[in-house]
């Protein structure tokens, strides 16, 4: 960590840091910590964890651009931890999470209730496979992505990405 030149004191991370890292990441973090605790408010507790662990934490110099997938990793991380201690609070997602620029108002009936049975369905999976759908079907991270996101090897993360997709695939056909 950088130290300041007059009183030899560490220098971290500035509040404009930590608000650009929150402009730019929360909506991926609170999407992947969604995927992984099912609930609005335990998401919204691992966003704002996870972005003082980012501020607090950074591999990067202040000023520096934080590495997506480090980021992710963290919320991936906080959210399983969080989730193994308040398991017995948890309770079903009802909706899922909307992105930038999605306009809820113009949403179908149709479409919600599609919306709807495919949290339903992912419920059924355990929480690494949540976590990898939403990475590359909603964020779109890239295998590799993924993979060091996870901390997993890349044909791991194939194999249960793999999986994943034919349990969820397995699961919607349930509720057909």
């Amino acid at each position: 960590m950088p130290v300041d030149d007059h009183s030899g004191a560490p220098v971290g991370p500035s509040h404009d840091d930590l608000r650009a890292v929150v402009d730019r990441h929360a909506d991926a973090v609170y999407r992947v910590a969604r995927s992984i605790v099912h609930d609005p408010a335990l998401a919204d507790d691992v966003v704002q964890e996870t972005m003082l662990k980012a501020w607090r934490q950074s591999p990067v110099a202040p000023g520096e651009d934080i590495p997506r997938n480090w980021l992710l990793k963290v919320a991936h991380n906080t959210a399983i931890s969080l989730l193994r201690t308040r398991r017995e609070d948890l309770h079903g997602p009802d909706t899922m999470p909307e992105g930038p620029g999605t306009a809820s108002t113009t949403r179908t009936v149709e479409g919600r209730a599609q919306l709807d049975e495919l949290w339903e369905a992912m419920k059924h999976l355990d929480e690494d496979a949540c976590a990898l759908i939403v990475l590359k079907e909603v964020d779109d991270l890239s295998y590799e992505e993924i993979a060091a996101t996870l901390d997993l090897p890349l044909p791991t993360v194939k194999t249960r990405l793999f999986r994943a997709r034919k349990a969820l695939k397995n699961a919607m056909k349930e509720w057909q």
